[in-house]
């Protein structure tokens, strides 16, 4: 494990947001003139690699690991796609979250849901259903996320005082989502199951 392999692995999972020189220079334990050394390895060699998509792009004090400029016209098309507008049961807790306690981070996102949201938070944004509300006060300046008026108008709401409960939310959305048959029948042969277990008892009885 080299340091230009952790430092890919680090911009990897920090997302969008991306990372300060300082913060990155932490976790590894480097000074940040060899942190640095090791961004521009890293970057170099996304960039004389044609088979690479993704580049290190440096927003002011922060490294964000991004795909390549001529790959936006294919990642338009998929964000655009029929196949990929269903939303997963991550994204949709994700919206949930960011619906009732924006404007929120992403990281204040994972807290709450116990697991990495950066992927479901990128296709809310690619869906436009959240955008940047504005960046946390502080070290690292996280962006801070919150609903679109797009979000506004898919739920007919005039303000997030008529935002409806969680649940609601979560099947009109749901709506979106292809029936999980595989799901059903599983549920349907557990229910069985249970009731064969309970006539067994009676009998034994």
């Amino acid at each position: 494990m080299t340091t230009v392999s952790q430092v890919e692995a680090i911009l990897f999972v920090v997302g969008e947001e991306g990372i300060g020189l300082e913060e990155l220079s932490y976790l590894l334990g480097l000074s940040t003139a060899k942190t640095y050394e090791a961004l521009t390895a890293l970057k170099e060699r996304y960039e004389s690699d044609k088979d690479a998509a993704l580049n290190i792009l440096e927003v002011g004090n922060h490294f964000i690991l991004s795909t390549k400029k001529a790959f936006a016209p294919l990642l338009k098309k998929y964000a655009q796609s029929p196949i990929s507008n269903s939303l997963s049961q991550a994204a949709l807790e994700t919206l949930s979250i960011v619906a009732y306690k924006q404007p929120i981070s992403r990281v204040e996102v994972d807290e709450i849901r116990g697991v990495q949201s950066a992927g479901s938070m990128q296709k809310l944004v690619a869906r436009q259903l959240i955008e940047e509300k504005g960046r946390v006060d502080g070290p690292g300046r996280a962006i801070l996320y919150g609903t679109t008026a797009y979000f506004m108008d898919y739920f007919g709401l005039r303000s997030l005082e008529e935002l409806p409960d969680i649940q609601q939310m979560e099947e009109e959305i749901a709506e979106e989502l292809p029936l999980d048959l595989f799901f059903d029948r599983y549920k349907e042969l557990n229910e069985e199951e249970a009731t064969t277990e309970i006539n067994e008892s009676e009998e034994e009885n």
